[in-house]
């Protein structure tokens, strides 16, 4: 049986063993149909951040957003009501699928400026001029779909048709970092980086500390590389980075899991591609969106707590980090292209969350030919 014959699920499978298993075959990365379904049976079933500040703070507002903008494009917008709820909805109009909010602004109300239909803030149809002999009209059809919306903080997500609920997914480390006082964070830097890579590949380096006596000299001389750890979960895992002596590290709770260790940073990752990142000061955000098999933006975010400690430990200089990362990720993207290259083995000891996220990969596509 050629490999095209075989179902996405066949193609990609990965052995539950880590101690058998090969990594994801080097197509993952490179063929541009498996990018599609990628999109379509990944992207398009999770959740992603949207925004890292309330996109409307104040009631009977309206903000336009756009859901994974170069991947998913799916035009959205946020709406808070008079009784102060926030929703997302649909910024598609149900009648000939016009842009319905094209500006943040004060509104009771959201109309159509193509035809002057009508919507209240909840998404539900209000009015339509000159619709009186229609039958059958209005149905629920011709409401604004409500968008699934979740939020950490100030982070705010939200998905087109999400797998797993908001709450099942961030669970585990909702838990174990809530010791942050998320209320308290305030936006202090956004930036895009664009890289000449696959998503995955970006995602393959952030989940192990394998490569970082390797790659990234400055980081090292702060973590133990030694003591690096690891966990998984269903949805999403955590690595954590000892701090070495007279490193800056986190003063955790009694009652904490981890109390007692001199924890430096949590990297937490959320299936398909959302990085947090827990230091003493703050917390960082890594959020991948995919714009082609060979391409890829990262927007980097970073919230802050306390600025007396930014710059201190492993959480700084984050963007000499983040370019080392993109210069071995691209240099990766070049070799997986190799008619050489197939796949190659997981170490047990240092890559149990890559294994896991490509396990969740292949999950994604079982039943999808």
């Amino acid at each position: 049986m050629s490999p095209r014959s075989r179902t996405l699920a066949e193609r990609f499978a990965i052995d539950d063993d880590i101690r058998r298993a090969s990594t994801l075959h080097a197509d993952a990365y490179r063929d541009p149909e498996v990018y599609r379904a990628q999109v379509a049976a990944i992207f398009a079933r999770s959740w992603h951040v949207v925004s890292a500040t309330d996109p409307v703070p104040r009631p009977e507002h309206v903000a336009p957003l756009v859901l994974l903008e170069g991947c998913l494009d799916e035009p959205i917008v946020a709406t808070r009501d008079r009784a102060g709820v926030r929703r997302c909805l649909s910024n598609v109009c149900t009648h000939r699928g016009n842009i319905v909010a094209t500006e943040v602004a004060s509104a009771t109300t959201l109309r159509c400026r193509y035809h002057g239909r009508r919507f209240g803030l909840d998404g539900r149809f209000a009015h339509m001029p000159e619709f009186e002999q229609a039958e059958g009209f209005p149905s629920p059809a011709d409401d604004l779909p409500v968008v699934p919306i979740g939020s950490w903080g100030p982070l705010l997500f939200a998905g087109v048709r999400p797998a797993v609920p908001f709450e099942d997914w961030l669970c585990p480390l909702r838990a174990r970092l809530g010791f942050v006082p998320w209320d308290k964070l305030e936006l202090h830097e956004a930036r895009d980086y664009e890289l000449n890579a696959h998503w995955a590949l970006y995602c393959d380096n952030y989940l192990e500390g394998f490569h970082i006596p390797f790659v990234h000299a400055g980081l090292a001389e702060k973590l133990d590389y030694g003591a690096y750890s690891s966990e998984t979960f269903e949805w999403s895992s955590l690595q954590i980075g000892i701090a070495k002596d007279g490193e800056d590290a986190f003063e955790l709770p009694a009652g904490h899991p981890d109390h007692g260790r001199r924890i430096a940073a949590f990297y937490a990752f959320l299936f398909p591609a959302t990085m947090i990142n827990v230091y003493p000061w703050g917390v960082s955000v890594n959020a991948v969106r995919p714009l082609g098999v060979d391409r890829t933006r990262v927007t980097f975010l970073s919230l802050v707590h306390d600025p007396a400690r930014l710059g201190q430990g492993a959480g700084s200089n984050l963007h000499r980090v983040e370019l080392e990362d993109e210069a071995i990720v691209q240099n990766v993207q070049r070799g997986v292209r190799s008619r050489f290259y197939e796949r190659g083995r997981y170490s047990p000891q240092r890559e149990a969350c890559v294994h896991h996220f490509h396990r969740l990969i292949a999950r994604a596509f079982e039943g999808r030919s």
